[in-house]
């Protein structure tokens, strides 16, 4: 999976915040990177925030978001190099830097990087990668990966047992098959419904080239 960088402009005002947040989930569902997303919203509605209380309401700023390594890097640009953003102690009784203790609680690490004509602010947070291109992997995707392999190499990836225990127990595996697979779509950035919806079309499709006669109903 390639995850290019991308960036965003944007007005540093209260409203822009759960549009960033809603940006942010859309994009990490595309990359596969659902696990992080949570920690991801947080830190781009403290960053936004931080731009918002300490250089000003209305001030242009851009989101940045791209891969660096196995972890995701999140950057708030201001054209403010002054005003910088400030990590409390815990115990401080002021209410200003309270956002940048919680993207120190998430992240990996975070920083400031001052340049001529604009502040930089990011944090990285852990994924769960072995490598920038890959996924996280699962125990669920691993199995539906050998399965996959299974297909490909033309062998049959299920056997059915004897007797009704045998029955049972290989119905069993094959919903634990399509739930494995419902996982290698998601750490894949796959829409899940989308999938199925397309699975059972063409279910229906294939059971009506045969004439099977079973409706849509009595197979869900």
């Amino acid at each position: 999976m390639t995850r290019k960088p991308w960036d965003l402009a944007f007005c540093a005002e209260p409203a822009e915040v759960a549009a960033l947040r809603r940006v942010m989930r859309l994009h990490l569902g595309i990359w596969g990177l659902h696990e992080v997303t949570d920690e991801a919203q947080l830190c781009v509605s403290e960053l936004a925030a931080n731009v918002i209380t300490h250089v000003g309401p209305g001030t242009p700023a851009t989101l940045a978001v791209s891969m660096n390594g196995v972890h995701l890097r999140i950057e708030v640009h201001d054209p403010d190099t002054r005003a910088l953003p400030t990590l409390l102690d815990a115990n401080s009784e002021s209410e200003g830097g309270r956002g940048m203790a919680l993207v120190d609680a998430v992240a990996a690490r975070w920083g400031v990087r001052l340049q001529l004509d604009r502040k930089v602010t990011w944090c990285e947070l852990a994924t769960g990668l072995t490598s920038p291109n890959g996924h996280v992997e699962g125990p669920g995707v691993r199995r539906a990966e050998a399965l996959l392999a299974s297909y490909a190499d033309g062998r049959s990836p299920l056997r059915s047992g004897p007797g009704r225990l045998g029955r049972a127990m290989s119905e069993d595996s094959v919903i634990t098959a399509i739930a494995d697979f419902l996982h290698w779509l998601r750490v894949h950035g796959c829409d899940v419904d989308e999938a199925l919806d397309r699975a059972q079309m063409r279910y229906d499709v294939e059971l009506g080239n045969r004439g099977d006669g079973v409706s849509r109903a009595s197979t869900v």
